[in-house]
């Protein structure tokens, strides 16, 4: 369509080769504007080598990236993306705002000292602009890390695992501040191994096994009924094959029978259900 909004990231066909290993195998997959998506997979699943090539550090065999409507890897995708890697390692010796400087300088951004306060603000730093890095917590130093990746403006961020080393307090910060980047309309890329994170915060999930796309939709939508658990005065029963909509049925019955009834749950699985179901995990 005309004048469409093109996708934060676009991936079509995607393949990807190693000699006679194959890291993907014809993936697609779309972040549109303001979506958190999660990526979720087992070791070697293929999901690094999607990230690598989205922000241009590996070619692909076949298929296509695209950043905000250019392809992975050109400067114009490159000035669109933030990105930042798990095992991130910043100096200790210096300051966040020596930190963010640099990568201002790095990534050709003239917002000066007026960007790097509202980056410190956003992430709740303010007050740690002096402070060198090696005196901060993993939590402040993670927090900082998103600060560098946003450095300007990028309208699509890839985050590998940025809550895996923090404690619940430290995530539920990091939570909150892309709740934020999303409202602001900022897209993410979240590759994450914490299926409760994912959950909580993603708009969609994408799950890759062995190079292939498996699985793709709301977490509601992967997570689905299973069964209906009813109190009785007898105890808990629970039918295990029966959906939301059977539950005034099976209420009527128990009652027409005589049982009393004290409250009816559906059952749904939880979003790791649907991750080992669609990875073949047990």
């Amino acid at each position: 369509m005309v004048g469409a909004v093109p996708a934060a990231l676009s991936v079509s066909g995607l393949q990807k080769a190693y000699g006679s290993v194959h890291a993907l195998l014809g993936v697609d997959l779309e972040v549109g504007k303001g979506q958190l998506v999660g990526l979720l997979g087992p070791n070697g699943a293929g999901k690094s080598t999607l990230v690598k090539i989205a922000c241009g550090l590996v070619r692909p065999t076949s298929g296509s990236a695209a950043v905000c409507g250019e392809p992975a890897g050109s400067q114009a995708a490159h000035a669109s993306l933030g990105y930042l890697a798990e095992l991130f390692r910043f100096p200790d010796w210096a300051t966040a705002h020596e930190l963010l400087e640099l990568h201002q300088r790095l990534a050709g951004s003239g917002g000066g000292t007026a960007e790097r306060g509202e980056l410190l603000e956003l992430v709740g730093l303010t007050d740690a602009g002096q402070r060198r890095i090696g005196a901060m917590s993993k939590g402040m130093q993670q927090r900082l890390g998103i600060a560098q990746a946003l450095i300007g403006s990028p309208r699509l961020l890839l985050l590998d695992e940025p809550t895996s080393a923090l404690d619940p307090a430290g995530r539920r910060t990091v939570r909150a501040l892309l709740e934020e980047l999303r409202a602001r309309g900022v897209s993410v890329l979240l590759n994450s191994h914490l299926l409760s994170e994912v959950e909580l915060v993603c708009d969609r999930v994408a799950i890759i096994a062995r190079g292939s796309l498996v699985a793709a939709g709301t977490p509601a939508e992967l997570s689905h009924a299973g069964g209906v658990e009813v109190e009785t005065a007898g105890g808990t029963r629970v039918f295990d094959e029966a959906r939301r909509d059977d539950a005034p049925r099976i209420v009527r019955d128990l009652v027409a029978a005589g049982e009393e009834v004290y409250g009816v749950r559906v059952l749904t699985s939880s979003l790791e259900d649907a991750y080992l179901e669609a990875v073949g995990g047990s």
